[in-house]
């Protein structure tokens, strides 16, 4: 079983390395690098979050062929892994066998946030911080700013232009919504999501705010061991 694993805002395959030391062994974590960070830093940003996702599908297609395979996304990578689903069944593709949607809130709610993503570096990185749009880590460190800021400028640029457009088919497989506490996303919002899926539906809430998944790596980690492994 492959594990996919998109990112969030800002966010590298990199969150996901620790993932590798507590899944079962039958499950191969692949996180997934975006254009313009990590090792594909000198790749241009995407213009649009669809040419994100056709870019994903590029580079997984091959994978998908043989193996079963689950999606996990977090915060924007909710959105894209999401999107991606209508994708790879656009493409004819071999379906995954669960969702898993983290930190997000169902893609047909409108974001009521303002666009930010075309403020002066200094007025955009305040309001990504208010917004709860970056770690902490990143946020306290004016040399990881500059850096991260092109980045997140691009990603926020994705997410504000993106169309939500209501989909024929509802999701095919069982769904996992992973929350935070601690995050503004209404119940109303998480539950949301139920609306676009036929199968199973469930709901995890962990102690945390937006960025949950970097202080709960085993129990996250233990639902997803639970839910691929039979």
């Amino acid at each position: 079983m492959i594990l996919f694993c998109l990112p969030y805002a800002g966010g590298s395959e990199s969150i996901y390395y620790k993932w590798k030391n507590h899944l079962h062994t039958s499950i191969q974590v692949v996180p997934i690098e975006l254009k313009g960070r990590g090792k594909r830093f000198n790749e241009f940003f995407y213009e649009s979050l669809e040419e994100a996702v056709d870019d994903i599908f590029e580079n997984i297609k091959d994978k998908i062929v043989d193996d079963d395979f689950a999606i996990y996304g977090h915060s924007m990578g909710s959105l894209l892994a999401y999107e991606l689903y209508y994708k790879i069944y656009n493409e004819n593709g071999k379906m995954p066998k669960h969702m898993f949607f983290s930190g997000y809130k169902a893609p047909s709610i409108l974001r009521k946030e303002k666009q930010i993503y075309l403020l002066p570096d200094e007025e955009f990185i305040k309001e990504v911080i208010e917004l709860g749009g970056t770690t902490q880590e990143v946020a306290e460190n004016d040399e990881l700013i500059k850096l991260f800021t092109p980045i997140l400028r691009s990603d926020f640029k994705m997410l504000e232009k993106y169309l939500y457009k209501e989909k024929e088919d509802k999701i095919q497989c069982d769904i996992s919504i992973l929350n935070g506490k601690e995050d503004d996303i209404t119940l109303e919002e998480i539950l949301e999501w139920k609306n676009h899926g036929d199968k199973g539906f469930k709901v995890y809430n962990f102690e945390g705010n937006h960025f949950f998944i970097n202080t709960n790596i085993e129990n996250i980690t233990r639902i997803i061991n639970t839910t691929l492994v039979k």
